[in-house]
């Protein structure tokens, strides 16, 4: 049969043209969030950049082409208009009995059980644009059912990190405002110990103090850290994020240190969540300065130093 390969297209790569020689079969574009906005100048920017990937789909030689957005989001629906032979809207009303549990997503779609292994409605709501793509080009819901059940952790994404301690430890890429949000609403009914920083000094200002307020309002113990501040003030970066911040957060900027501070006040049953950087491997400092780094690790082998080994 037919193989599909399938390619992540972002606004930033439409920038750098990597979209250019690309004949798409189908596109799912799943969200528009306030991200990279001063790297494309305006939202009017960065919207137009991911109208471009539509246009890519649109001028595709493919006969039976597809595109699948989310029609919860104003300017992703809008996308539906494009001119492309199938149009596939996706929300949250297309599924049933949501539930939201600490290592998986449940729902209904079509009477068919779907069990997601990764927490948090984003998790199903991007699951529900893949099923819906895949009916598109002949996957039967059970396979796509049975498919979904046994997916792989994505490394930096969701990612737990386990050595028997009394406390759940997740590792998440979560760098923008929404991805933030739909971190922390992942875990709707434990107590959370929050460790962040703000990535990339010198870009995104506007977004510090809008990530120390999300932090502020969802999490009930707050840990700023250093994340990657480049040739800016680390401090004078955790002095924005906390601009709109209520409660006072612990600042503490030796990353590896906020993050045992974290486990040593996690309450049993509680979630300790280290978001900003998922995989990258470096922390970006001033003069070009490189330091090796995986929070994935460092938590492991803070949590042995605590006494858990798993």
């Amino acid at each position: 049969g037919a193989t599909h390969a399938v390619v992540e297209i972002t606004s930033e790569g439409v920038r750098q043209f990597r979209n250019a020689f690309l004949f798409l079969d189908g596109l799912i574009v799943t969200n528009i969030s306030k991200e990279h906005i001063e790297s494309h100048g305006s939202f009017e920017n960065y919207i137009k950049a991911k109208h471009s990937i539509v246009k890519t789909l649109e001028k595709s030689p493919k006969k039976n082409r597809i595109l699948v957005s989310n029609s919860d989001n104003e300017h992703t629906a809008a996308f539906l208009n494009a001119q492309i032979p199938h149009t596939v809207p996706f929300s949250k009303n297309d599924m049933q009995d949501i539930t939201l549990k600490e290592a998986c997503v449940l729902f209904t779609y079509k009477n068919i059980l779907f069990e997601i292994p990764s927490p948090g409605i984003f998790s199903a709501m991007n699951a529900l644009s893949a099923i819906k793509i895949a009916e598109h080009i002949g996957i039967t819901l059970t396979v796509a059912r049975d498919a979904l059940k046994t997916m792989p952790q994505v490394k930096g994404r969701l990612e737990p990190v386990a050595c028997g301690q009394s406390f759940s430890v997740i590792v998440d890429y979560a760098h923008t405002p929404d991805s933030l949000l739909a971190l922390y609403d992942a875990f709707p009914n434990q107590k959370k110990v929050c460790v962040l920083g703000n990535t990339g000094g010198g870009r995104d200002t506007w977004k510090r103090p809008l990530m120390g307020t999300i932090a502020d309002q969802n999490c009930d113990v707050v840990i700023l850290t250093d994340e990657d501040p480049y040739d800016e003030d680390p401090e004078k970066i955790l002095a924005d994020m906390t601009a709109d911040m209520k409660k006072e957060p612990l600042i503490i900027l030796d990353r590896r240190t906020a993050i045992r501070t974290a486990f040593e006040k996690a309450p049993n049953n509680s979630v300790v969540l280290i978001s900003g950087k998922g995989t990258d491997p470096y922390i970006m400092q001033k003069d070009g300065k490189k330091t090796p780094w995986s929070d994935s690790d460092v938590a492991r082998e803070e949590l042995g130093g605590l006494g858990f080994r798993g």
